[in-house]
């Protein structure tokens, strides 16, 4: 499919396509994602013995876990062959392995049919998908920032992240329908399947769409200068460890921060603060659905103000308001939970609108893929799945409720000294320093003329 029209310009529809390829593995990512975490207590009855129901209970979120401990190896995997052998080819290997994997979680058998291989054939199933969400992001992210146009990169690139909201409103909302027209042993007894089975046809259509676009202008670029790494592993952790740490405590603010609002602070509010389930779950629509309708527009707003003055703004507001926001909620009222849970909402928005598009500023294209791979997977496998864990041992061991905004207020600051050492780059060149690399070398950088997006 070719994107660009006579002027060299991306063309609109080819830009259209290149969102949709760039955000539609997200968006499955995070929809089967949503739909293994709502559906937990009965995947426990359904794959675990039940002799005891808590230690069932545990062992679905040990599983669950175990997807984020594999997610750097497959960043490392998919990071190096985005940057080997192109960004279109890896986006196409990931949602096609993920689509497969919640394939055969919705058609496996259950611990009464096959006994323990049901467990395991699980754990392999989301093993899989662990690898495959380990590449995802620095997949998408790498190509929309790749393909976006240079004065519009943080609107194009802030689609990514309107993907994985969706995903997440998506999941809850077939959760609400399905609960709605069964009950609790129809859901145990196969409605359960329905969902996972749902998220396939979505990723065969994510799979058509990429396998019908061209690779970015960058990596064609320096598949002509004969420029692509051999071992972009290794020169990431060489050339670019600054990048990486800054990367790093940018993905740390938005990891706890995502997990807090999105995840964290439904339980919170249900069992400590006595919210009713059905408040607590509204609260947190609302808050996804602020993100999704303000992430574009923060992502635009990047074009013009620049990526610094959001990110400080954002982790300046979590520092300063997070524990005021906590105390407003803390009263129990409809409209303190409101206020509360929406400006929560609105920080989270200002980081995921923007945090894409900067990571991907940082990094050259010879290593983009790599570097934004490790940095999210390793940040999500040490501090995303963990968030719910660590607020409930804290607050039990401290007696204090306000946990959750202090670890707010601890990952603002790291944010903060992660986005003040980082230069501006709005507009930036994302072939500028290879093409420095290679006049290093003495190799002309004839092929990064007129690529850059205007």
């Amino acid at each position: 499919m070719n994107t660009k029209n006579i002027d060299g310009q991306i063309s609109r529809k080819g830009l259209r396509t290149s969102v949709a390829a760039g955000s539609i593995g997200v968006f499955v990512h995070w929809f089967e994602w949503a739909i293994y975490a709502y559906l937990a207590s009965t995947i426990a009855v359904v794959f675990f013995p039940q002799q005891d129901s808590t230690a069932a209970l545990l062992s679905v979120f040990a599983v669950f876990a175990i997807s984020f401990g594999v997610r750097p190896l497959g960043a490392l995997v998919f990071g190096t062959l985005g940057d080997r052998i192109g960004r279109k080819k890896t986006l196409s290997i990931v949602i096609l392995s993920m689509s497969g994997a919640t394939l055969v979680v919705g058609l496996l058998p259950t611990y009464d049919a096959i006994g323990l291989w049901a467990p395991i054939l699980l754990v392999a199933a989301r093993v899989v998908q662990g690898l495959a969400a380990g590449g995802e992001f620095g997949s998408a992210a790498a190509f929309l920032a790749e393909y976006s146009p240079r004065k519009h990169r943080g609107f194009g690139v802030s689609w990514l992240e309107f993907g994985s909201l969706l995903g997440f409103l998506a999941a809850s909302l077939v959760v609400f329908v399905l609960s709605s027209a069964m009950d609790a042993q129809a859901i145990a007894d196969g409605g359960w399947r329905i969902p996972f089975l749902i998220a396939v046809p979505l990723g065969v259509i994510g799979f058509y769409i990429r396998s019908k676009i061209e690779d970015t202008p960058e990596f064609r670029s320096l598949e002509e200068l004969g420029n692509v790494p051999q071992s972009p592993v290794k020169e990431v952790f060489t050339k670019h460890r600054k990048q990486l740490l800054q990367m790093s405590g940018l993905e740390i603010m938005m990891h706890v921060t995502f997990y807090v609002v999105l995840v964290y602070l439904l339980t919170y509010q249900e069992k400590v603060l006595g919210f009713d389930a059905g408040t607590a779950a509204l609260l947190s629509t609302a808050a996804s659905v602020a993100g999704l309708i303000l992430v574009p527009f923060v992502g635009a707003l990047s074009d013009r103000i620049g990526r610094k003055p959001l990110l400080i703004t954002a982790a300046v507001s979590l520092v300063v308001l997070a524990y005021p926001l906590f105390l407003i909620m803390q009263t129990g009222t409809a409209w303190a939970g409101i206020v509360s849970t929406i400006g929560l909402g609105v920080i989270l928005a200002l980081i995921l609108g923007v945090h894409a598009a900067a990571a991907a500023e940082l990094f050259p294209t010879r290593t983009r893929q790599t570097g934004l791979s490790i940095a999210y997977s390793v940040t999500a496998a040490i501090f995303a799945g963990t968030v719910p864990y660590v607020l409930t041992w804290l607050i039990a061991q401290t007696g204090n409720d306000m946990m959750p905004a202090f670890y707010l207020i601890l990952v603002g600051l790291i944010g903060l000294a992660a986005v003040l050492s980082m230069k501006e780059s709005k507009g930036k060149d994302l072939l500028s320093e290879d093409a420095e690399d290679l006049q290093s070398l003495g190799t002309p950088a004839r092929a990064t003329q007129g690529v850059a997006h205007t």
